[in-house]
Order: structure tokens, then sequence, then C-alpha cells
């Protein structure tokens, strides 16, 4: 499978009781979205990761199960695993609509002056993040993106 035909919707975080439960921090527009999604990932083998339930309603974190993880030392060990879903499994863009993943590698402008390349997207709580090659984080909250040119400006 080719990397670009993978998008990164979560990373399992952390231990969930002691009977093999994780939580998994999703990075999709809804948690509830990980009830569709077939998640994917070198560490278990497709179609073994179940969608438990939500954290609580306001968190973008839900409770997994993974088929053969029962134990609290089975979900530790899959800690810091990113979670994928296949890119074409994913709805149809609307015109001047694009996902996050698509911008990789897009100059970053402010103020007339290039200032990285994008290698990557986070969000802590207060809105996007745009994380540039030479390691600087940038609000992605009111940026401008030309798609065609692969430039991304920011304020």
């Amino acid at each position: 499978m080719n990397q670009n035909d993978k998008i990164l919707v979560g990373k399992i975080v952390a231990p969930q009781g002691v009977r093999g439960e994780m939580r998994v921090q999703t990075y999709s527009e809804s948690p509830n979205d990980f009830k569709g999604f077939r998640v994917l990932s070198d560490k278990f083998e497709p179609d073994a990761f179940h969608f438990s339930r939500l954290l609580s309603p306001t968190s973008t974190v839900i409770i997994a199960r993974i088929d053969g993880v029962n134990t609290r030392n089975d979900a530790e060990s899959l800690r810091g695993t990113e979670l994928f879903i296949l890119r074409d499994t994913l709805p149809q863009l609307k015109k001047d609509e694009y996902y996050q993943s698509d911008l990789i590698g897009f100059i970053v402008v402010h103020n007339g002056k290039n200032i990285g390349y994008i290698v990557g997207f986070h969000n802590f709580g207060a809105g996007d993040i745009i994380e540039l090659d030479n390691g600087d984080l940038v609000s992605f909250i009111g940026a401008s993106v030309d798609f065609d040119n692969k430039i991304v400006t920011v304020k």
C-alpha cells in the first residue's frame, strides 16, 4: 500500500482499564466517525480494531478494542501506534475543499516571505496548527490555500 493511499485518523495514547481497552486520540471531524472507519495499522490485522465508546461527550478521545489485546500490558505495548484509513474510503470533496494531508509539502508564506514547508498538522484544542519543516509551528486559523500553486498563506 502506497503511503499516499493512507490517511492518519488517530493514535493510541494509553491503556484504559485492565482488560485491554485503550484510549485513542482521534483526528477526524467527529470521534463518532470511528464507528464507521475500517481502521488499519501495521501492528494489528485488518478488521481487528473496534470502536467501544466515547470517553466523554465533549472529548476527541474514544475507547477502543483490538482483537487479541486482552490485558493492560498488551494495550500498553500499542501506545503511540498510528491509526489509518484508506484514502478511497473518504467522502467525496466539494469544490474548494481539501484534506489537510493534501497540503503536506506546500510552501507556507507569511507577509510575502516563504517561512517553510508543511510537514504536518496538530490540534491541541485551540485550533489547527501547521508544523513546518524547520520545526516551527504556525496557526492555520484564517490561512488561505492556493491549491494550484501549492501555497498556504498564513496571517
